[in-house]
């Protein structure tokens, strides 16, 4: 199962960090072809669901995530999500770490195992360096966006 990480610092207090990167309608925005379903009441906590549906016509995947861990940053202190990919198809987990950072900026770590049923392993390193891209400038609109 591929696993990748980035890291990004960002100009933003951490809170506002953690607002753009876990407001979850947001990510259609910045991940072509794709849209995104909350599936739980807001505001998010552990336990909240959403799907994000990536393609075109029947060319399509549903990423189905739940919140399995909701610690926004406080006090100046981080603060830590972790999804769990709880589709058919897509599988694996993805942890958002934002800590205060330098000069009052954020440092954002995102960790992602990702696998998708039926692909053969011998595209696992494909699928580790197209979704470190993908989510990477996913990351970047992110932030840059408010």
């Amino acid at each position: 199962m591929p696993t990748f990480l980035f890291e990004r610092t960002a100009p933003l207090p951490p809170d506002e960090a953690w607002r753009r990167l876990t407001e979850w309608p947001r990510h259609a925005d910045a991940v072509p072809l794709t849209r995104i379903r909350v599936l739980t009441p807001a505001p998010t906590h552990e336990g909240t669901r959403f799907v994000a549906r990536s393609g075109v016509g029947p060319l399509t995947l549903d990423d189905v995530m739940e919140v399995t861990v909701w610690h926004p940053p406080a006090d100046g202190e981080g603060g830590l999500c972790r999804l769990e990919k709880r589709g058919r198809v897509v599988l694996g987990w993805a942890e958002i770490e934002v800590r205060p950072g330098p000069g009052g900026r954020s440092r954002v770590v995102w960790r992602e195992e990702l696998r998708v049923r039926f692909l053969p392993r011998a595209f696992d390193g494909l699928l580790e360096r197209t979704a470190r891209v993908m989510f990477g400038r996913a990351a970047n609109r992110l932030l840059r966006r408010p």
